[in-house]
């Protein structure tokens, strides 16, 4: 089935755990577009930023849902404090009676990890805050959320990660901390899986690929515009893709009819693109992961030819 074939969202109902910005903003963002009601939780707002100190906010997130075609509902919610994701999900209860699709995006660790670090010289406090902040958070919103999405059939819970079950098994990825944390939310989609699949719901493991969020462009100190750019300091960048592939992979998940077939299953935006044809804003179709194995792993000049 391709996108042009997929149904809408219309009348569905998501929550995007984690939906400040990066691959989060771009989920919520092309579920509205498909015209889906999404609520979009975080912690930082207007009022007040998180420890990540950055501009964007669960406020403009919704606005931006709204924009695309959808109903963006903002919520304010660490989602580290069970009472207030209870509090969150009881809302949607209460204002929607269901939930169709949960999209577990909440991570928070870029400011913590420690490049190539030890776990002996990694500093302990910050790795064991990126561990909660990972892991826990996941566990906590499915505890809460998960009930009320099994109230109808169909549903779907996607839990983001970095880089796809193959991939990581035979690599070390980046730290001790890291590694665990982007390891156990594959896990977790697994096990999730074998929990909803019985009770007529779906449950994924998906990655983007090397994602141009708002951190990583500002980390190059360019724009979604002159994003080429950083081609200069890294030329493997070329394979790079918006937060709204991603987004269109969920999508895509959410409205598909036969979603089942991928339950426990881990997923990248790149290899669903091949399979319901969407693309990338520009038209293409990068497929990071098998680029990472083909060429940027083995150490051969970047080229992205055939591979977006």
């Amino acid at each position: 089935m391709t996108l042009e074939g997929a149904e809408g969202l219309e009348g569905r109902v998501a929550l995007v755990a984690g939906a400040t910005r990066g691959a989060g903003r771009g989920i919520a963002v092309q579920l509205g577009a498909r015209g889906a009601t999404v609520y979009v939780s975080g912690r930082s707002t207007r009022g007040r930023r998180s420890e990540y100190d950055r501009p964007e906010t669960i406020e403009e997130t919704a606005e931006l849902v709204t924009a695309a075609g959808g109903r963006g509902i903002a919520v304010v919610a660490d989602h580290l404090v069970p009472g207030e994701v209870e509090a969150l999900v009881r809302r949607i209860d209460t204002e929607q009676g269901r939930l169709d699709v949960l999209v577990n995006d909440i991570w928070g660790g870029e400011l913590l990890f420690e490049w190539d670090s030890t776990v002996w010289e990694h500093d302990l406090d910050k790795g064991l805050r990126l561990l909660r902040l990972a892991v826990e958070t996941h566990a906590i919103t499915s505890h809460f959320a998960v009930p009320l999405l099994l109230r109808e059939p169909g549903g779907l819970v996607v839990e983001m990660t970095d880089g796809t079950a193959d991939y990581n098994a035979t690599r070390y990825r980046v730290s001790f901390f890291y590694d665990i944390a982007k390891s156990s939310v594959l896990r977790m989609a697994f096990a999730l899986g074998h929990e909803l699949g019985p009770r007529g719901a779906t449950a994924v493991a998906l990655t983007p690929g090397w994602l141009r969020s708002e951190m990583m462009l500002d980390a190059y100190g360019v724009t979604e515009e002159t994003w080429r750019d950083a081609l200069a300091k890294s030329p493997h960048f070329a394979i790079s893709e918006t937060p709204a592939y991603v987004g269109r992979a969920v999508a895509a998940l959410a409205a598909d009819p036969e979603v089942s077939r991928w339950n426990g299953q881990s997923l990248s935006s790149g290899r669903l693109a091949q399979v319901y044809g969407f693309t990338d804003l520009d038209g293409s179709r990068p497929d990071a992961w098998r680029y990472l194995v083909e060429v940027q792993d083995p150490g051969r000049p970047a080229n992205t030819t055939g591979y977006r």
